[in-house]
């Protein structure tokens, strides 16, 4: 059955992250040249295996004399690592590692004591001890990093003809091309013919011996799942057929399947060529389509991303026992990764990240050492070790998944800027029947409007939004406002998705210099507070209010406290706060130290007014007392271990949170409190909000809450279930009634 609707595009490549122009045919490269070799070199080929985190990287395996086996790390080398990249098709080498960091090998080790210069066209002509000449173990087999981009021109040689079905494909590019021209500007990619680039020529593929299997890896490259068909068409044809499992994330591991046989009138032996109907996942969806309800069921999910910049990456968390968790690093690879990407409606993974690189997540651990074979449902279904005693959050695994190419990037720029992270924000807009660039009006423009605007150009998280852009030349014919009164939510993909008042615009203070302007960064830091510090160390104070007389000076006492006696006590609710900065870049606040407010009666610099919330609810949601803290000091109390202090108040010194390191607001500093003088007895939901004003960036807002079940006696007080906000199912939830939400409502 065909598609209800098909976008067709020549898409660019998934080994090229600028991809090609729009325009087609596609530029002239250096003409690539097959390595000629003497007789006398013996014929190998290679391919990378193993626990792979991208597809560029892996165990370096070789085949010779009828078997695969690999190579030593004894004197192994940068230049022997290049050699190896470029005789697989890549630029260059990035890095290699020894003692096999990808797993062990079996078979033959083919080379050890390699001594190449870099200059060589195969690792057959670096002195070695001789092919299959070698001392070492599996246990010091090899691994290289390839760079990102291929030898444009690349050809595949078959060196050993008669053991093609071994070999793993290696081709210069791979698209879906659009079978119609009236469809090639249409996006995102669905369906089209696979083609792949091959001798600096695209090529399209027989599709003798084609399989569903091949599909989903295809339409897994570029972020959707699979339907199929064929249709009729005189192409060229590429010499081999493609062999997939379906388990993998990217072509270049799939095998190569038989040599095709062409016939003279150029078609293959059944005439067609592939083509492949991808359908994007439900993130990418149009609005209603009764097909895409019947395929994604709105359930709990048991697998979230968070703390990436971009759709389709993060840290990868998994719901149990009711508790959300990340998943430890060991064995974590490419194909593990492509399962959660799959469960979350993307494609398959582009890369499997370690070593907390997005962030490290708060909670417990739930699994270690994943091992998916590929086609499970569910990371949740995947073998894993419960055991994670040797799990810190510092091994947090993520992922980076492969999403339809959606063109939200053509739509949006940043222009007069220093760098390409920053500038004035212009859009593309239709007008009288044209499209025309124009300015966004900064009315109301934030932080939230601003990491919208750096997620779609991919351009990572907002450093800044600004107001004013006269600084920023941007283009004069784009000076005039065509968007005005923008709220964004923070989550959206791009700008016109967020609330904006559309054709009717308002905008008073106009576009030019009064444009709205983003900078964007690749980092963002992530405050998290500890749920057990505000659990254990809450108690009750009764304080007179001659020993208020700060507190009452900065508004940390409740309006009631304005009209009695300096005799008369307060009582107070106090606790500690312990913020985390788990991100991946230091938490500096928004002010610079010239416009910090001095405190003479605490005598200290407030760097931002109000820093954390702390309020307290009945149990239908109505606010019954709350509390402010201004930074009174934002500095390193303590960090992680091999982690130095870099913030420090006394001196008027810089202020911050280090990434790693954590601030303490101790139980018995002035404002560390909620006044409770005018709160009866009975059971009341406490709430802290840190960053509530959004002033600073971070990479999580979701977590900037924490949320706890208190009991006031009259007497005496208790807190119980703290938790961070969406750390606990959607169940758990509800039994915090009124405070469902993660994030805060004002703005």
């Amino acid at each position: 059955e065909g598609p209800e609707w098909i976008f067709i595009y020549l898409v660019s490549a998934q080994y090229e992250y600028l991809g090609y122009p729009p325009s087609y045919p596609d530029p002239e490269h250096e003409h690539y040249q097959a390595p000629q070799l003497p007789a006398d070199v013996p014929r190998i080929q290679l391919r990378l295996a193993g626990d792979k985190r991208k597809h560029n990287e892996g165990r370096v395996e070789v085949f010779y004399d009828g078997q695969w086996g690999t190579m030593c790390d004894d004197d192994f080398s940068q230049h022997a690592a290049q050699v190896v990249c470029r005789e697989l098709g890549y630029v260059d080498a990035v890095s290699w590692s020894p003692s096999s960091k990808y797993g062990k090998g079996e078979g033959p080790i083919w080379f050890d004591n390699l001594h190449c210069t870099g200059k060589e066209r195969t690792v057959a002509q670096c002195p070695s001890n001789g092919i299959g000449i070698s001392d070492c173990k599996h246990t010091e087999d090899v691994g290289v990093v390839c760079s990102d981009k291929r030898i444009p021109g690349f050809k595949f040689v078959n060196f050993l003809p008669n053991h093609v079905e071994s070999l793993d494909i290696q081709v210069e590019d791979v698209r879906i091309r659009a079978i119609l021209s009236s469809y090639r500007k249409r996006v995102p990619v669905t369906e089209g013919y696979v083609e792949i680039k091959d001798g600096g020529r695209w090529k399209q593929i027989c599709n003798a011996d084609w399989t569903p299997h091949n599909s989903r890896v295809i339409c897994g490259m570029f972020g959707s799942v699979t339907r199929m068909f064929a249709r009729r068409r005189k192409p060229t044809y590429w010499d081999f057929s493609v062999n997939c499992t379906g388990a993998e994330a990217h072509l270049s591991s799939c095998k190569l399947g038989q040599q095709t046989e062409a016939v003279t009138n150029g078609t293959c032996v059944k005439g067609l060529p592939v083509v492949v109907s991808c359908v994007p996942g439900r993130a990418f969806a149009p609005t209603p389509m009764t097909g895409f309800r019947k395929a994604f069921r709105q359930e709990q999910p048991l697998v979230r991303l968070r703390g990436g910049a971009i759709v389709g990456e993060g840290r990868v968390e998994v719901l149990k026992n009711g508790e959300w968790g990340t998943i430890c690093d060991d064995s974590w690879n490419l194909g593990s990764a492509t399962v959660v990407c799959r469960e979350l409606g993307y494609g398959t993974a582009k890369e499997a990240l370690n070593g907390g690189r997005l962030g490290q997540g708060m909670g417990p651990v739930h699994m270690n050492e994943v091992q998916c074979s590929g086609f499970e449902k569910s990371i949740t279904e995947c073998p894993f070790n419960k055991e994670t005693v040797d799990c810190s959050h510092e091994e947090d695994a993520g992922v980076r998944c492969n999403i339809p190419a959606m063109g939200f990037q053509e739509r949006l720029r940043l222009s007069g800027g220093r760098s390409p992270y920053e500038g004035r924000v212009e859009v593309l807009t239709e007008r009288n029947g044209s499209l025309v660039w124009g300015t966004v009006c900064s009315e109301g423009w934030g932080i939230m409007e601003a990491m919208v605007v750096c997620r779609q150009l991919g351009l990572g998280f907002a450093k800044n939004a600004f107001q004013e852009t006269w600084y920023w030349a941007g283009q004069v014919s784009a000076d005039a406002v065509v968007m005005s009164g923008v709220r964004c939510s923070g989550t959206e993909m791009t700008l016109s998705h967020c609330l904006h008042h559309g054709e009717n615009l308002q905008c008073p203070r106009g576009g030019g210099r009064h444009a709205a302007g983003v900078s964007c960064s690749d980092t963002a830091p992530d405050l998290v507070l500890n749920p057990q510090v505000v659990e254990q160390t809450t108690y009750m104070e009764d304080r007179p209010m001659f020993m208020l007389q700060c507190a009452y000076e900065e508004k940390c006492l409740a309006s009631t406290s304005n009209s009695v006696p300096a005799n008369s006590y307060r009582r107070l609710l106090r606790f500690s706060s312990q913020i985390h900065n788990n991100g991946q870049s230091d938490f500096k606040p928004k002010a610079n130290r010239e416009s910090w407010v001095w405190h003479d009666c605490h005598r200290h610099y407030h760097s931002m007014e109000v820093f954390t919330l702390y309020d307290l609810y009945s149990l239908n949601g109505t606010k019954v007392a709350e509390g402010h803290k201004a930074s009174f000091c934002l500095e390193d109390s303590e960090c992680d271990e091999g982690i130095e202090k870099k913030y420090e108040c006394a001196n008027f010194g810089d202020q911050g949170i280090t990434v790693g390191c954590w601030d303490t607001y101790r139980h018995d500093i002035d404002c560390q409190w909620v006044d409770i003088t005018d709160v009866s007895p009975g059971d009341y939901i406490f709430r802290i909000v840190i960053n509530p004003n959004y002033e600073v960036p971070e990479s999580d807002y979701s977590n900037n809450i924490v949320k706890c079940r208190c009991r006031y006696d009259g007497h005496r007080i208790w807190m119980y279930n703290c938790h961070n906000g969406g750390s606990l199912n959607e169940e758990t939830e509800q039994q915090f009634p009124g405070l469902i939400s993660n994030q805060v409502t004002h703005r």
